[in-house]
């Protein structure tokens, strides 16, 4: 008698159901299986920094990986010389002075970060403001923990900032976190100081921790701020950063938070029992790495200018139109009036030119008029992309059935 097959009985947590597959883990399968069949697409879709880290960088990694005894497991809490490194970076750059000791968390990435803040200080049910459009790890983290997802919209006509006349006509009695992100991304606005002050004013007056998403202040931005460097800030916010953005160090996983000392008490409370640290030779990398002097940004970013003009381009042979003061390392750009939405452009633009961009409508409703490029991507290949893009002639041939 055969025996049941008690696996096909098996069904997943119900906060599963709750969330969908990341668009671009779908998306870049289909995208992998195009070029497999040829067609060779050129990916303008991932912000994924395509730059190198730094020579000392990589050197100073290899170095400490020769080492036999830094191959073992690390502090949670970082080894003394990054939290120094982070501490001294935010003093260097954002005049923010931080306590390495007990003011600044090492991440796994900032990604990972949004999961240990939303464990932390999130209980199910709990309301969480997040921005849209936004980072779409905002709205699944936050199903995931089983928090109230409360959207608040961001509009071109405020300058993509949240509209606090609207923020406090809403009922944010049972709300305990805000989710923001400037300079921002998917839209390219910046920060500024009267933002910054604006949201932590409101954070203290409703006891909102605001956290602040900030891995984007370096690129293409010529006056980096921190929403730390407003005073009281830390007693109710928290900010993360990353260096895989402004020292193309993506696959490294190499972040930090930085609160006041209760906030990251608690937050290392849940990491401690996820995670068991990070390669100590990466460690001291970043630690090179975050020396780096004013023409490393500056090398960088002439790069990115570069790139930023042939996407412009790319923008205008779509037929969209687009703000030129954007900061960060993507493009932000208006569909025509005549296109369907966003990923019927998007899907357009891919199956016609071979050419990947990103659909707005993936970053929330408010995106859903909006196309995203990066500039994670050669000269070259932009430039072979826009004359694909020409060759076709999309713009007089939008037929959207």
């Amino acid at each position: 008698m055969q025996k049941e097959n008690k696996v096909c009985n098996i069904t997943p947590a119900d906060r599963v159901g709750s969330v969908q597959e990341y668009y671009f883990s779908k998306k870049l399968k289909e995208v992998a299986e195009m070029n497999a069949a040829g067609k060779n697409v050129i990916s303008l879709g991932v912000g994924s920094p395509d730059l190198p880290p730094s020579e000392q960088t990589i050197e100073t990694l290899c170095e400490h990986a020769h080492n036999a005894n830094e191959h073992g497991y690390q502090p949670y809490v970082g080894i003394p010389e990054l939290r120094k490194g982070f501490a001294d970076w935010y003093q260097t750059w954002y005049g923010v002075e931080l306590d390495p000791k007990t003011e600044i968390q090492p991440l796994i990435g900032s990604k990972e970060g949004i999961l240990h803040i939303s464990l932390a200080f999130l209980n199910p049910g709990d309301g969480v403001l997040v921005p849209n459009p936004g980072y779409p790890t905002y709205s699944s983290v936050s199903k995931l923990v089983q928090a109230n997802l409360i959207p608040y919209e961001l509009k071109e006509e405020l300058g993509w900032q949240p509209d606090f006349e609207a923020l406090e006509k809403m009922d944010l009695s049972n709300v305990k976190l805000m989710w923001v992100n400037y300079p921002n991304m998917p839209t390219g606005a910046n920060a500024s100081r009267e933002l910054f002050e604006k949201l932590v004013a409101f954070g203290r007056k409703h006891g909102i921790i605001i956290c602040n998403d900030n891995p984007y202040s370096f690129i293409l931005n010529d006056q980096p701020l921190s929403i730390l460097s407003v005073p009281g800030a830390k007693d109710i916010c928290i900010e993360m950063n990353s260096m895989s953005k402004a020292h193309n160090m993506p696959g490294w996983r190499m972040a930090m938070l930085a609160s006041n000392a209760q906030f990251v008490q608690w937050i290392l409370k849940v990491k401690s029992n996820i995670d068991s640290g990070q390669f100590k030779p990466m460690q001291h990398a970043a630690v090179e790495a975050l020396k780096a002097p004013k023409e490393w940004y500056d090398n960088m970013n002439r790069t990115y200018r570069s790139r930023r003009d042939l996407a412009g381009q790319i923008m205008h042979a779509i037929g969209c139109t687009y703000d030129e003061n954007q900061v960060g390392m993507f493009l932000w750009g208006k569909i025509p009036a005549e296109a369907e939405g966003s990923e019927a452009l998007a899907n357009k633009v891919l199956y016609e030119a071979n050419v990947f961009i990103t659909p707005g409508f993936i970053f929330g409703s408010c995106g859903e008029r909006y196309v995203r490029i990066s500039l994670c991507c050669k000269n070259e290949a932009l430039q072979e992309a826009l004359m694909r893009i020409k060759e076709l002639k999309i713009i007089r041939s939008w037929k959207w059935n």
